[in-house]
C-alpha cells in the first residue's frame, strides 16, 4: 500500500515540477522539449536502475545522487541564459513546490512497517513535513513588502535543504553493507534502494537542494539591489538639505 502512494507522490511532484517549467519559465518551445525530455530520460534512466538491482552498491548510490546535482548546478552557474530562465520563476512558486514535502510523513509510515530504521526515518520524515508545512506560509509572506520577509524566507530555506543534506547524510552511513556505514540499527536505509523510494535521492533531493540554492542567490540579488539603491536615496536627501 505504501509503494503505490508512494508511487502516486513521486507521480504529482514530477508533475508540478514540468508543470512550473512549462507555464513560467520563458524559453522556447524546443527548448522546454529538451529540457522535459532530459528530465524524463533520467528519471526513466533511474527507475531502471534501481528496478534492475543496481543500487545494491552504496557508492552507485552517491553517484545517482550527484549526477543531476552537479548537472544542474553546472547549468545554472555556465550559461547565463538559464539563470535567467530560473529568474523568471516567482519566489512565491519555488518555495511553494516544497509543500510537497509533506509527503515526508510516509518515511515515518515505512519506519513503522520495519521497512526503515535508525534516526534516518525519523530526522528525514519529520525535517520534510516541517518544511512542506511551511512552504506555503512562506510563499505568502514572498509576496508581502515586510522587514522579516526576507529573513523568514533564509531561515526557511536553510532549514530546508539543511535537512535535505542531513537525511542523505544519515541514509548513506545508516545503510547495511556500505563502507561509510557508521550506523547499525537494523535494516536502516534499506527501502532507499527499492522502487519508488529509490527516486528521492536519485532525483526528488537533488531538485530540491538546486530549488534551495536558487531560492538562496534570489534573496543574495534582492539585497544587494535594496544596497545599491541605499546610497542614492541617501545621497538625494543630501543635497536636498
Amino acid at each position: 500500500m505504501l509503494d503505490m502512494i508512494g508511487t502516486i507522490m513521486v507521480g504529482v511532484v514530477l508533475a508540478a515540477i514540468l508543470t512550473v517549467i512549462v507555464t513560467y519559465v520563458p524559453i522556447r518551445l524546443s527548448s522546454r522539449l529538451i529540457s522535459a525530455g532530459a528530465a524524463g530520460a533520467w528519471v526513466g534512466f533511474a527507475g531502471a536502475f534501481a528496478g534492475a538491482g543496481a543500487l545494491s552498491n552504496p557508492l552507485t548510490v552517491l553517484a545517482m545522487f550527484g549526477t543531476p546535482l552537479i548537472a544542474g548546478a553546472a547549468i545554472v552557474l555556465g550559461i547565463p541564459a538559464a539563470r535567467r530562465a530560473l529568474s523568471a520563476i516567482p519566489l512565491p512558486v519555488l518555495i511553494g513546490l516544497n509543500a510537497v514535502r509533506l509527503a515526508g510523513i510516509l518515511f515515518l509510515l515505512l519506519a513503522l512497517e520495519g521497512r526503515l530504521s535508525g534516526p534516518f526515518p525519523y530526522f528525514a520524515g519529520l525535517g520534510d513535513f516541517v518544511t512542506g508545512a511551511l512552504a506555503i506560509p512562506v510563499a505568502w509572506l514572498a509576496e508581502r513588502e515586510t522587514g522579516l520577509r526576507d529573513r523568514s524566507i533564509a531561515a526557511w530555506n536553510a532549514f530546508g535543504a539543511v535537512d535535505l543534506i542531513v537525511a542523505v547524510t544519515l541514509g548513506v552511513i545508516s545503510r547495511n553493507g556500505s563502507p561509510l556505514q557508521l550506523i547499525h540499527a537494523g535494516v536502516g536505509s534499506a527501502a532507499m534502494q527499492t522502487l519508488p523510494w529509490a527516486f528521492v535521492p536519485m532525483v526528488l533531493v537533488p531538485f530540491f537542494l538546486i530549488v534551495h540554492g536558487v531560492i538562496f542567490a534570489r534573496i543574495g540579488t534582492r539585497r544587494l539591489g535594496t544596497l545599491h539603491h541605499r546610497p542614492a536615496s541617501l545621497g538625494y536627501l543630501g543635497h536636498a538639505h
